[in-house]
């Protein structure tokens, strides 16, 4: 597998000069064609995103290069069954369409924080707050930094401080100057570009193999099997079904990268068409990145790593002159997740700890600036962090991102969910899952990780089953802690935010019986 950059033609650096080019174009009128209320636009894009730009921004933000990398990676070793972590979200996006958001939309936030505070309080809004900063900074911008960087290392051959000082830089460009209204529109851009780019990669080794006959029958007949059995010690049935939910609650309703998005709607039913596309959009993740993976296995069946899958892939089978169409994916993944987790990162930290703790009384122009300051300390905090991670040896990336999500999940999974439906819901218990319910799931992610490892210790259940035991037990200790509270404190609605909360048009409920038909097919189909 060669370096890239030595096969790279005058063609390919016209390529990725145009793409740069027009993608600076793009970032610069979203950022400075309307200079009015730059509050809004820094971080809620003067609530003008219409679905489309909801959507392709959400995959944009979630299809990192991790996805690219750890997606082809097991594609080749398992077949199809990661596409579970992709197609049995529908369910949980379909969660945040039909109930969180209308009551995220009419509480009239910009933060996930700032929607807790008002129905807890302050102490509820600070905790969660801090805990918010740090799930960026870790789960998105350093994990995902540090993922963009290893491919760019591998594919062009330049050392990692060099590459996710570049990546990180240009990424945090767009979010420093135009915030999410920015981000958006670039990200539109990026995602129909990223389509077209893996879909050609998709056909071409397709072709090479010989035909879709040919890829369907040269491969075990379980790499084309969703749901395997109890049995498979990587991803048995029930590990997915139990765990996986935990996860995708805490990422798809409460997480403030994805949700930030909806809540920059022109209003509910733009918002929930957005969350219906980017269900659709991840049904793509097959045939864009997983069969990458599965044709890499039929064509190169000896590879050593096979998180070396996606790589091989592009060296290998585009021709001089389309190399150049495989840098400018790199840069539309980082420049969609770390623009994004920075967007957000800046949103909360000024939102919930500056104007909230700090000042107050801060002026439309001092929100700007510190937002903006706090987009270049997220890009050095990544920067080390990323490295930091590159000394760690023998990483699976997939498992790895999984299982950090995975602990980090459970509190704030049960939080939003209790306190969405369950009235009884007390501060005390909120404020108890948020803080010693996440020094318990940490620290049980931190022995299973690094302490007693699962390859030394083989008593661990599946790191999906592990978060979902710890949900469970978290959300138990909550609903206790609520019934014993003799002076509970707790949310109640009055009549006026009642009516405020929209119902879903008859428009958004067309689009998810469509979708709920279609995903009922594809599982039938591939079981």
């Amino acid at each position: 597998m060669g370096s890239i950059v030595e096969r790279l033609t005058i063609l390919d650096y016209s390529i990725v000069v145009s793409y740069l080019v027009i993608l600076i174009v793009i970032g610069y009128r979203a950022s400075f064609s309307d200079k009015s209320d730059k509050e809004e636009t820094l971080f809620l894009a003067n609530k003008s995103l219409g679905w489309s730009s909801i959507g392709f921004n959400m995959w944009g933000t979630n299809v990192g290069p991790s996805m690219l990398l750890a997606f082809a990676s097991i594609g080749y070793s398992t077949g199809i069954v990661a596409v579970n972590f992709d197609w049995y979200a529908f369910v949980f996006l379909f969660l945040l369409a039909i109930v969180f958001a209308p009551k995220y939309l009419a509480a009239n936030v910009s933060t996930m924080p700032e929607f807790m505070g008002k129905r807890y309080g302050d102490s509820t809004q600070t905790i969660l707050a801090w805990y918010a900063l740090i799930k960026i900074l870790i789960s998105w911008l350093s994990l995902g930094l540090f993922a963009g960087g290893f491919l760019v290392r591998q594919i062009l051959g330049i050392p990692m401080w060099q590459s996710v000082i570049v990546l990180v830089l240009f990424a945090g460009l767009f979010a420093f100057a135009g915030g999410l209204k920015a981000i958006a529109k670039v990200n539109v851009f990026q995602m129909i570009l990223l389509i077209a780019v893996s879909l050609t990669l998709t056909v071409l080794g397709v072709i090479k193999v010989g035909g879709i006959s040919k890829v369907y029958h040269s491969v075990p007949a379980d790499y084309w099997t969703l749901i395997h059995p109890a049995s498979d010690p990587k991803y048995p049935w029930y590990a997915i079904l139990l765990g996986y939910p935990v996860a995708a609650v805490a990422f798809f309703c409460t997480d403030q990268a994805m949700v930030q998005s909806v809540l920059g709607a022109k209003n509910l039913e733009q918002g929930q068409l957005g969350v219906n596309f980017i269900a659709w959009l991840k049904i793509l993740s097959l045939p864009l990145f997983i069969l990458t993976g599965i044709l890499c296995y039929i064509l190169f069946p000896n590879l050593k790593d096979p998180s070396e899958a996606y790589m091989t892939m592009v060296t290998n089978l585009f021709p001089p002159g389309m190399n150049g169409l495989v840098i400018i994916v790199l840069i539309a993944v980082l420049v969609g997740t770390i623009g994004s987790s920075l967007n957000s990162l800046s949103t909360v930290f000024t939102m919930d700890v500056y104007l909230k703790k700090i000042n107050p009384q801060a002026t439309n122009n001092e929100i700007i600036r510190v937002g903006r300051m706090t987009v270049i300390a997220g890009c050095f905090f990544a920067i080390m962090m990323a490295l930091a991670i590159d000394s760690i040896k023998g990483l699976n990336l997939f498992d790895v991102f999984q299982s950090v999500l995975g602990f980090i999940a459970p509190p704030l999974a049960v939080v939003f969910l209790l306190t969405v439906f369950w009235t009884r819901t007390t501060k005390k218990a909120v404020n108890f899952t948020l803080s010693a319910g996440s020094v318990f799931s940490l620290g049980v992610g931190v022995m299973y990780l690094w302490v007693f490892t699962p390859d030394k210790y083989p008593i661990w259940p599946h790191y999906l089953l592990l978060s979902f035991f710890i949900f469970a037990f978290l959300a138990v200790l909550a609903m206790i802690i609520s019934l014993l509270d003799k002076v509970p404190t707790v949310y109640l609605a009055t009549l006026e935010e009642q009516n405020n909360i929209e119902k879903p048009s008859k428009k958004v409920w067309i689009s998810w019986l469509l979708l709920a038909i279609v995903m009922i097919g594809l599982y039938l189909f591939f079981n």
